[in-house]
């Protein structure tokens, strides 16, 4: 199957109906001052509503497994991405998505629901307590432990380049549209070993932007993603190690900082975590044997 070299490209099967961007990005009335100088005008801004995620199995209801804060556009990616990173799904059993009853809600994209084709089981959701929010994803859930159980060990590459690491960002900064419109929305993009761009998205929520990596790419066929490397606008926080991780993704690259139990955690699952990747300089925090920095120490 071939890959999707860009955004809105990736390819679904014939029963998930493609869902463009709706309410992605607003106008609003606002007062700019720039120095002495004040104007009135309408400014672009990032659109914000919540996704009531639920999954159903064969004769089931609908289950509803998580809210969470995102921006509209792509719900059954960011959907199947979630559920997948969050260890509720394995992919292979998705047989279709559907938004909400437009005859009922008045913004039927503000639900999604994920057809399986084998019983949901529910008390996964129970045990596992979801509260999700565009700022830090799902808290107070999986220890490290938890998450290790659900993640297959990555493999030993790829192994990439100081100079395709040092382009990222830029190229990462080139393909994020709806951020030069309104300066407001984080992204998450897959690119290959040599640097070619797979698939971006955007959501004020870098966890959510992920999940829609995530998600299209499991429309795709794609997963594991065994051989890609992961670029993220904003900091690295678990949530974003534990949903690369789960996905197969071997390395992870930040303009900005990891925590610590980001670090924690790919060192315990073998991720390779790339972090202050800005100008001429990057922080590798963990498993640094992906990365070829033989130019600078002159070893092999």
């Amino acid at each position: 199957m071939s890959r999707p070299t860009q955004d809105d490209q990736a390819p679904r099967p014939a029963h998930a109906a493609a869902q463009p961007p709706t309410r992605h990005i607003g106008t609003r009335q606002i007062v700019a001052v720039r120095g002495n100088a004040l104007e009135l005008r309408e400014d672009r801004v990032v659109g914000e509503a919540p996704l009531e995620i639920r999954a159903a199995g064969p004769g089931q209801d609908p289950v509803a497994v998580a809210v969470t804060m995102r921006t509209p556009g792509h719900e059954d990616e960011l959907a199947l991405g979630f559920l997948r990173s969050e260890g509720l799904i394995d992919g292979s059993e998705v047989e279709s998505t559907e938004g909400g009853d437009p005859g009922t809600l008045n913004q039927p994209d503000d639900t999604i629901i994920v057809r399986l084709s084998r019983p949901f089981d529910d008390s996964l959701v129970a045990e596992r307590h979801f509260t999700a929010t565009a700022s830090c994803g799902i808290c107070g859930k999986a220890s490290i432990d938890e998450v290790a159980i659900r993640t297959d060990p990555l493999p030993e590459g790829p192994v990439v380049t100081r100079d395709i690491v040092l382009a990222l960002p830029a190229m990462l900064r080139a393909a994020q549209r709806a951020f030069d419109e309104t300066g407001g929305l984080h992204a998450a993009a897959l690119f290959s070993p040599v640097g070619e761009l797979i698939v971006i998205r955007e959501d004020v929520g870098r966890h959510n932007a992920l999940d829609k990596v995530i998600g299209s790419q499991l429309l795709a066929g794609e997963l594991p993603l065994h051989d890609r490397i992961l670029m993220v606008s904003g900091r690295v926080s678990f949530e974003i190690v534990q949903k690369a991780a789960v996905s197969g993704v071997p390395i992870i690259c930040a303009v900005s900082a990891p925590s610590d139990l980001a670090i924690e955690t790919a060192e315990q699952l073998g991720v390779t975590l790339v972090g202050f990747l800005r100008g001429d300089g990057f922080n590798v925090y963990s498993h640094d044997r992906r990365i070829d920095l033989r130019d600078l120490t002159g070893w092999g």
